[in-house]
C-alpha cells in the first residue's frame, strides 16, 4: 500500500511539474493565459484600440510604452501612474518625469471602458498597460512577446517614488544602473530597454544642458557630435522653448529598430542618459555595438527585458483591486 501511494505521489508531482515550471518562468502568479476563461476577448480588445490610436498618431506607440515603464519603476507594475489626485492620493502625474510629458491616458480609458462592457471588473489597469506596451512595440515594427498577466491595481500612488525611482535624462550612468538594479534589472536590461528610445520624442528642457552647459562650465557636452548639436540648438535655445519636441531617434523616429544604437556610436544620442551608454561603461558599450550590428539580438533581449520589467513587484491574489476606472480607486 505504501509503495502504491508513493508511486501515486510521483505521478501527481510529474503531472503538475509543467505547471510549476510555467509559473516560475513567468514570475509568480503571472501567466499569459490568465484571462482566457474570464475574458477571452481581452487581448483583442486592447490590441484593436491601441492600433486605432497609433494609426491616428504614430507617436502614441512610444507614449504607451513609456507609461508602462513609468508605472513599473514606482511601487511595481500596479497602474499607480494612472491615478488622478483625490482624497489622500497625490497623483504621480505631477512628478518631474511625468508632468507635461506622460500621455496616452485617454487611450487607456477607452480600453478600460471597452473591457468593462465586455467583462466587468475582470481585467486590471496594470495588465492593460502591459498589453498596450507590447502592442505598441509590435505596431511600430518591433518584437512580439507573450505578456504574463494577472496583475492587480494599487489603491495608492507615490509622488516621491515617481520623482526619485525613474531614471532621469541627466542622471549619471552609475545612478541609472543603480535604479535598475534596485528593481532587479541588470545592465543588459538597462541597455536593451533604453532601445525603446528608437521611437518617440523628448522635450528641449530634457537635454538643453548638453547644448550649453553640460558640466557647469558654460560649455557643450564634448560627447555630442558637433553638427548634430548645432542642429539641435536652432530649435532649442538657451532659454524658452522648453516643450519643443525632438525625435529621440532622428533616423527612423516612428520605426522600432536598432538605429538608436547606431546613433549612439556616432555620438548622436539625444539625451545624456542615452550617450552615457557608450561613454561611461565598457560593458554597456559592448552591448550597444552588438545591438547596432544585430537587430534580431536587440529584439530578443528587448522582449525578454520587457517581461522581466513587467514582473516588478506585481500585486496578485487578493492584494490590490481591479479598478472600474483606471483613474480612481473603487469606492
Amino acid at each position: 500500500m505504501a509503495q502504491s501511494m508513493s508511486f501515486f505521489m510521483v505521478i501527481v508531482l510529474l503531472a503538475f511539474a509543467p505547471i510549476c515550471l510555467s509559473t516560475k518562468t513567468y514570475g509568480g502568479y503571472l501567466f499569459p493565459q490568465f484571462y482566457d476563461r474570464s475574458c477571452p476577448q481581452a487581448k483583442e480588445i486592447v490590441e484593436s484600440i491601441v492600433a486605432k490610436a497609433v494609426a491616428k498618431e504614430p507617436r502614441m506607440a512610444a507614449s504607451l510604452l513609456r507609461l508602462h515603464f513609468h508605472d513599473c519603476f514606482v511601487k511595481g507594475c500596479d497602474a499607480s501612474v494612472l491615478l488622478d489626485s483625490s482624497g489622500s492620493i497625490i497623483s504621480e502625474k505631477r512628478s518631474n518625469p511625468n508632468r507635461n510629458s506622460a500621455r496616452g491616458f485617454e487611450v487607456i480609458d477607452e480600453i478600460k471602458a471597452a473591457l468593462e462592457k465586455e467583462c466587468p471588473q475582470t481585467v486590471s489597469c496594470a495588465d492593460i498597460l502591459a498589453l498596450a506596451a507590447r502592442d505598441s512595440t509590435v505596431l511600430a515594427g518591433g518584437p512580439n512577446w507573450e505578456v504574463p498577466l494577472g496583475r492587480r491595481d494599487s489603491r495608492g500612488a507615490s509622488l516621491s517614488g515617481s520623482n526619485y525611482n525613474i531614471p532621469a535624462p541627466n542622471n549619471t550612468f552609475n545612478t541609472i544602473l543603480t535604479k535598475f538594479k534596485l528593481k532587479g534589472l541588470d545592465i543588459v536590461d538597462l541597455v536593451a530597454l533604453s532601445g525603446s528610445h528608437t521611437i518617440g520624442n523628448s522635450r528641449c528642457t530634457s537635454f538643453r544642458q548638453r547644448l550649453y552647459n553640460q558640466s557647469g562650465n558654460s560649455l557643450p557636452d564634448s560627447t555630442l557630435e558637433e553638427s548634430y548639436a548645432a542642429q539641435l540648438r536652432t530649435r532649442c535655445p538657451r532659454s524658452g522653448g522648453d516643450q519643443t519636441l525632438f525625435f529621440l531617434d532622428f533616423v527612423s523616429p516612428t520605426k522600432f529598430d536598432n538605429s538608436y544604437f547606431k546613433n549612439l556610436l556616432a555620438s548622436k544620442g539625444l539625451l545624456n542618459s542615452d550617450q552615457v551608454l557608450v561613454t561611461k561603461n565598457q560593458e554597456s558599450l559592448a552591448l550597444v555595438k552588438q545591438y547596432a550590428e544585430n537587430n534580431e539580438l536587440f529584439f530578443q533581449h528587448f522582449a525578454k527585458s520587457m517581461v522581466k520589467m513587467g514582473n516588478i513587484s506585481p500585486l496578485t491574489g487578493y492584494r490590490g483591486e481591479i479598478r472600474k476606472n483606471c483613474r480612481k480607486i473603487n469606492n
